[in-house]
């Protein structure tokens, strides 16, 4: 018979479930960054990396999780009435809200206690089972479906994924900053778009703009884990729900970096 999870109060008097290592919750200030797609390239190379993952979309209006990697279909509970998380093609427990709806494509019109209350159920009703990490796709910006993760949730760590555009850092600035306000550390800046590829001679386009990852790096007192280019091939592996697959020089390093942090 399956047993329920074991939930304790960390001294925050943050509900906690033992069986989860560390939990990283991947953070922009706004919409567009590339931060679920990040979210997702970071769970699938801890996944690799021989990691129990998991991934919880906290992203509850604007859910991509499932889609980015192909997982759909029903949502079971077991004798205890916890969900039981659908895996990814390479074993990553997921759960979202577009798991639980009729169709994707059907908007979650609810105002913020409903929707805060849903992240909680995510963290609480879930059987997780015994993660080395669970990854959490924040909602953007700093509204109160953010608050509510990093206030009743025991994050270990942010990731602060930006752009190179002005406007873009100005905005991911409000967010680094509520993280400073909330007690949560930064454990890096991913700088993503920072760069195509000319695909007739190679050379590296910076179209966004220079970057300022390594500014907002110093500025927060923690590491810029590295650079994204734009690459055709992820835009087309995240349409096709294979974002499993990709793998490339530029999220390596980011991988093995977040890889060290939760181990250490």
């Amino acid at each position: 018979m399956a047993k329920p999870l074991n939930f304790y109060l960390d001294p925050a008097g943050k509900k906690t479930n033992a069986s989860v290592k560390k939990v990283v919750a991947v953070l922009s200030g706004k919409g567009g960054v590339g931060k679920s797609t990040t979210a997702a390239l970071l769970a699938s190379g801890l996944r690799r990396k021989g990691l129990q993952v998991g991934v919880l979309d906290a992203d509850v209006t604007g859910a991509s999780i499932p889609k980015l990697f192909g997982v759909s279909g029903a949502v079971f509970q077991d004798e205890q009435g916890k969900i039981i998380p659908p895996e990814s093609a390479g074993g990553i427990k997921i759960i979202s809200i577009n798991l639980l709806l009729q169709s994707e494509d059907d908007a979650v019109i609810w105002r913020g206690p409903l929707v805060t209350k849903i992240i909680k159920q995510f963290w609480e009703d879930v059987k997780w089972g015994d993660l080395d990490v669970l990854i959490i796709d924040m909602p953007p910006g700093t509204s109160d479906a953010a608050i509510t993760v990093m206030q009743s949730l025991p994050l270990n760590g942010l990731v602060v994924v930006t752009t190179p555009q002005d406007l873009a850092d100005m905005v991911v600035r409000k967010a680094a900053n509520m993280a400073l306000q909330l007690k949560t550390p930064i454990v890096g800046i991913v700088e993503n778009m920072s760069y195509a590829i000319c695909p007739h001679c190679g050379e590296h386009l910076e179209i966004f703009g220079p970057g300022h990852g390594e500014q907002l790096a110093r500025k927060y007192n923690t590491q810029l884990l590295g650079r994204v280019g734009i690459d055709p091939e992820l835009s087309r592996l995240c349409d096709a729900g294979q974002v499993e697959t990709y793998a490339s020089q530029d999220v390596t390093p980011i991988v093995e970096k977040l890889h060290h942090w939760v181990e250490s």
